[in-house]
């Protein structure tokens, strides 16, 4: 028999500290295997944007096992029947998308709960997450090792974050400054002043409601702005812009040219 496995997001989170993780577009499982070891605190496995399945997904958690980091997953939406296959293949934190309202929420906190906290499907003898019916008692402990975030990235979304807040059951709220400047009018321009003091102004919220505040911020000086204003955790970099803007550069080098000054940090994001 085996103990059940404990939400290491979680675990991290109660440091203190800011957590600093990286997106993961790429599906070769190599890859989250070679980052799983630089030293972020959480990886996040991007099933919204880039070509992510199940099995890729699978694979990506099982790399990352043996190394101190914490999988989160974002799915494509919040589909009952995904999040339960995902829950079942082992995620214990789940990032998810364009969430508008309260309403919504309370939808993902009934997904990703066993009753009669929610409606999650059973079936552990086909789940990795119980270790194939070898953790004992894990259908009564299971609900409090998941970690549900809510992605608020509208307009519309943030106008009603006092409502999400308020959802018993969400430990988390993400702040997606693209679309979220999209939605604003500034489109490819998350470092608008507009855009930022919004960012900021949710993160307070955020934190004030004693929820984990997070977002993605590829630049520096920005991301400890919003550290400073409760968030604590962060994206830091997406594994495909490294690679594109790396290869870039090094063919540079050899070509004798100085490095072309990379675009806006947030562009495309």
């Amino acid at each position: 028999m085996m103990d059940l496995p404990q939400n290491r997001f979680k675990q991290k989170m109660t440091s203190g500290q800011p957590q600093f993780g990286l997106w993961l577009g790429l599906p070769d499982n190599s890859v989250a295997e070679i980052v799983a070891g630089a030293g972020y605190d959480w990886l996040l496995i991007d099933g919204e944007h880039a070509p992510f399945d199940l099995r890729t997904i699978l694979a990506h958690l099982q790399a990352m096992a043996p190394y101190d980091v914490a999988p989160i997953v974002r799915p494509v939406q919040g589909d009952t029947a995904l999040i339960k296959q995902l829950l079942d293949i082992g995620v214990q934190t789940l990032l998810v998308p364009m969430v508008e309202d309260a309403e919504q929420a309370r939808g993902l906190v009934q997904a990703v709960r066993y009753p009669p906290q929610g409606i999650r499907g059973l079936g552990t003898s086909l789940a990795r997450a119980a270790r194939w019916n070898n953790v004992p008692g894990y259908l009564t402990q299971a609900n409090d090792e998941i970690c549900l975030i809510i992605q608020v990235e509208t307009a519309s979304a943030m106008d009603n974050l006092d409502e999400i807040l308020a959802v018993e059951g969400v430990d988390g709220v993400f702040i997606g400054p693209s679309d979220l400047s999209a939605s604003m009018g500034y489109i490819g321009d998350a470092g608008h002043p507009a855009v930022v003091e919004a960012i900021t102004a949710g993160l307070e919220k955020i934190r004030a409601a004693g929820k984990y505040a997070g977002l993605l911020c590829l630049d520096p000086a920005l991301a400890g702005q919003y550290i400073d204003s409760g968030a604590n955790f962060v994206g830091a970099g997406v594994d495909t812009m490294i690679l594109s803007q790396g290869v870039r550069k090094q063919l540079q080098l050899f070509r004798g040219k100085e490095p072309a000054a990379d675009e806006s940090p947030q562009a495309g994001y």
